[in-house]
């Protein structure tokens, strides 16, 4: 049964097991008419409102039990669905209405009683009413305290749940804080060197220019990787000071800047050939920038580490899942020494953010490998990443970043 209908349940049970009680006293009772299960029956079933009208329901189970008691004189049963009214009215907040309806009912069974006193003495009319009075008494303070005590647990979850809002207002006012240390360190330390590596390959690339001699390539590539640097760090940093901004990376690299980043590595020195497979349709952003980076960091790694080799980038767009692969054909061998990396940790926290698979190891036939299996239909809540479940990672060889 639902948690819904339980209450609902309770005053069935309630008011059935009254009526059936007051039933068999009426028919125990000489001189019971049919008003008298009538009212019975209606005063009894009229606790089935106490939870949406108690007030309603407490003055008709009075009036029909006041009937009954007397016209039949049944004694204290006749009060049991008073006392159950009275409890539910308190509860309620209506404690005038029940005091009063307590009053009445109390007032109308002594004076019908003690009116035909000659079928019982004074004294045990006297000693069921006191009763009764300590019965009414105890159904009002009882409904008090539960009132009180629903109250109280009301506004301690409620103290809970403000409470709750204040760590979380402080904790995003602290990561906003963070954010800001941090993007004035990245300034004040990276903007400026980054700064100076540009303008000195511009400088060296006029001068040589200037004196007729061919550029060198790789000086080429410096000035134009300062440059997309600088880009990339002052979007990075205009993330990090906007505070609605999500808790992903700056725009711009996607796979539509692979290009330039193949240009660059071959302008390092760093052969490199791309192969693009299946037809690209709408990737999810963090898909787009995740691949990327995925990528960025392989050739970084290979012109790195695995000196003279070449890379062969691979792209497969699917229909569920982007692969992304990176090969190199350097000297990394299947029995060679892995040293954790930063670089390929990232990777792996990447891929298992996005719910995919990353496999980074050594081939067999030598060089290495980085291949990524980007779902392209994000799942509602993605996987934590601290749970890389389902992630095969050969760590990094030989300090391989």
């Amino acid at each position: 049964m639902s948690t819904r209908w339980r209450p609902f349940a309770a005053d069935v049970t309630v008011s059935v097991a009254l009526v059936v009680m007051l039933l068999v006293v009426a028919l125990s009772t000489p001189g019971t008419g049919v008003l008298d299960y009538v009212v019975v029956v209606a005063g009894s079933l009229s606790l089935l409102l106490l939870r949406r009208a108690p007030v309603v329901a407490l003055v008709i189970c009075t009036a029909c039990m006041l009937v009954f008691s007397v016209e039949a004189h049944p004694g204290p049963p006749a009060a049991f669905p008073v006392i159950v009214s009275v409890f539910a009215a308190v509860h309620a907040g209506h404690r005038l209405v029940a005091a009063g309806a307590g009053v009445v009912f109390l007032g109308g069974s002594l004076a019908a009683d003690l009116a035909t006193a000659t079928d019982q003495p004074a004294l045990i009319i006297m000693q069921n009413t006191s009763l009764l009075i300590g019965w009414f008494v105890a159904a009002g303070v009882a409904a008090t305290v539960s009132r009180h005590r629903q109250a109280y647990l009301h506004q301690a979850e409620e103290r809970a749940a403000e409470a709750e809002r204040t760590r979380e207002e402080v904790a995003l006012r602290r990561a906003g804080e963070e954010r800001l240390r941090i993007a004035r360190e990245l300034h004040d330390s990276l903007t400026h060197s980054i700064s100076i590596i540009k303008v000195q390959a511009g400088v060296a690339v006029h001068l040589a220019r200037k004196r007729g001699e061919e550029v060198p390539p790789a000086l080429l590539a410096i000035q134009e990787a300062s440059g997309d640097a600088m880009r990339e760090l002052r979007a990075t940093l205009e993330v990090l000071r906007d505070s609605d901004a999500d808790a992903g990376e700056a725009p711009g690299s996607g796979l539509d800047r692979l290009d330039d980043l193949l240009d660059r590595a071959r302008s390092a020195g760093l052969p490199a050939t791309m192969l693009i497979t299946g037809t690209r349709g709408s990737l999810p952003a963090e898909v787009d920038r995740a691949a990327y980076r995925i990528v960025q960091e392989a050739l970084t790694n290979v012109a790195r580490h695995a000196g003279g080799a070449s890379a062969a980038v691979r792209i497969d767009y699917g229909t569920d899942e982007l692969v992304v692969q990176v090969d190199d054909d350097g000297r990394a061998g299947a029995d060679a020494t892995h040293v954790p990396g930063v670089g390929l940790l990232g990777m792996r926290e990447r891929v298992t953010a996005l719910g995919g698979r990353l496999r980074a190891e050594a081939r067999p036939e030598g060089g290495f490998t980085v291949r990524a299996e980007l779902p392209v239909n994000l799942p509602t809540e993605l996987p934590a990443t601290e749970s890389p479940a389902g992630v095969s990672i050969g760590l990094s060889l030989e300090g391989r970043a």
